[in-house]
């Protein structure tokens, strides 16, 4: 690897050349983004050491040179970030550890996000040997006591995995293999945001798998231990956790083979902070975890899982709020998972027509794809003996209708007018305030989905007639 191309991208980076310029401090370009300048990448955010300066009072004078937005993200470490007025660039600073340069860098991670450059002299410090590890594609461990002073640094090792797909060094597997217990110590929010990274990768397959194999898959996600009980059977030619995670890896290939509307759908941030595609790839891993609590096996043999998707829905709620997902972030997986199967459903109708499409649109709304999506991976993730090419291939030529369908109607969607409200429909049938208002309610809003229902007359007619 040419190190003079980091070098280049420093000297090429406006914002930088405008800090060596005005500021005569000692800084230092570190971590993540000197890893993403040696991979040819881009970064938003630039992690920045001042060697001489108090990082707080050296943080205030930058905002205010850049017009930008000081924010103190941890006063007793002295981390301060600076966003600038694009909203989009920003500086995350702090001072070495004990003043120290190479000993702040000997007390990080992985050797990959261990990597210092003078961005006035370009000069490299690499006391880790990251910049080879980089080159070389191998992810590995500085100090075994860098992950127990803080074990949330176990779960950075497969977020990086995930992100960058490079191997993880086989002494570093057997320091998360040890200390795997530990990865619940760190505050769940922290476990989150890297979770969501993890969830944001394309190996995120394979980080999974290296996860399980470590032991901390299941400590994080308990319901592992009941996925790997259910066997293969005639409908899938995998047990329930590799299903859980194939269907995780079939979505990231339907992702990449999809058109331009559907990855802008899914690359929106919407909730939580990360993309729909990240949510929808934790979707897809825990879609099937009310499975267990269903299973039965008939007397011909036969593995039922009646319920499952409801009962996952709701198993996935609590165990969601623990880990303190926001409210949007549980709502919308739980829905993913209700839903898997509707998709599947809909188009297994004798005759898929146009009313039998609109219905779907209508009842999913801004999440049609979504379903369309993880129906579709869940289908090419089982291939039992019952389950012929032709079923596969039917099934998903039904649902990219489906989606087409979606596609070419949405932006002509309107919202349904409300056509009666829970006040006129007590006063037609003289009802109070009760449950069965609210069914009543539910029931018209059906009527009109359906298209049953279009007028306020016909709506009047139709809450009478329940």
């Amino acid at each position: 690897m040419n190190t003079q191309t980091l070098v280049d991208k420093i000297k090429e980076d406006d914002l930088l050349n405008n800090l060596a310029s005005f500021f005569p401090n000692k800084i230092y370009l570190v971590g993540g983004s000197v890893r993403d300048a040696l991979l040819g990448k881009s970064s938003l955010d630039r992690d920045l050491i001042v060697a001489d300066e108090d990082a707080r009072e050296f943080s205030l004078k930058v905002a205010e040179f850049f017009d930008g937005v000081f924010i103190p993200l941890d006063e007793e470490n002295k981390i301060y970030r600076v966003v600038l007025a694009d909203k989009e660039n920003y500086f995350d600073i702090t001072n070495p550890v004990d003043g120290f340069l190479e000993k702040d860098l000997l007390r990080r991670d992985l050797t990959i996000n261990a990597v210092a450059v003078d961005i006035r002299s370009g000069e490299i410090i690499d006391v880790c040997g990251g910049v080879c590890d980089i080159e070389n594609h191998v992810i590995r461990g500085i100090k075994e006591d860098n992950f127990t002073d803080d074990p949330l640094r176990l779960l950075r090792v497969f977020r990086f995995y995930s992100i960058l797909g490079f191997e993880i060094d086989e002494s570093l597997l057997k320091i998360a293999t040890k200390y795997a217990y530990l990865i619940n110590k760190p505050a769940r929010e922290r476990v989150i945001y890297e979770l969501m990274k993890l969830f944001s990768g394309d190996f995120v397959h394979k980080a999974l798998l290296k996860m399980d194999e470590c032991g901390i898959l299941s400590e994080i996600f308990p319901f592992v231990a009941e996925l790997k009980r259910v066997p293969p059977n005639l409908h899938h030619h995998l047990d329930l956790f590799n299903h859980s995670i194939e269907t995780v890896r079939q979505l990231g290939l339907l992702y990449e083979s999809s058109s331009n509307e559907v990855k802008e759908h899914l690359q929106r941030v919407d909730f939580g902070g990360f993309s729909r595609l990240a949510h929808l790839r934790l979707g897809c891993f825990m879609h099937d975890i009310g499975k267990f609590s269903t299973w039965t096996i008939e007397d011909d043999g036969r593995h039922r899982f009646i319920g499952h998707d409801e009962v996952g829905a709701n198993l996935a709620v609590p165990f969601l709020k623990k880990l303190t997902f926001s409210n949007k972030q549980i709502e919308y997986i739980k829905y993913i998972i209700k839903k898997h199967m509707y998709p599947t459903a809909v188009v297994s109708a004798p005759e898929l027509n146009e009313k039998i499409m609109m219905r779907y649109v209508r009842k999913s709304e801004d999440n049609a794809i979504d379903n369309i999506l993880i129906a579709q991976a869940d289908r090419l993730s089982a291939r039992g003996p019952e389950i012929t090419e032709e079923i596969v291939n039917e099934n998903i030529s039904a649902l990219n209708s489906l989606l087409n369908f979606y596609l070419n109607v949405r932006e002509t969607l309107k919202p349904l007018p409300k056509l009666l409200d829970g006040n006129e429909v007590m006063k037609i049938l003289g009802l109070e305030p009760s449950k069965r208002l609210g069914e009543i309610l539910n029931a018209l809003k059906e009527a009109q989905i359906s298209g049953e229902v279009n007028t306020k007359d016909e709506a009047i007619n139709f809450v009478r007639s329940l």
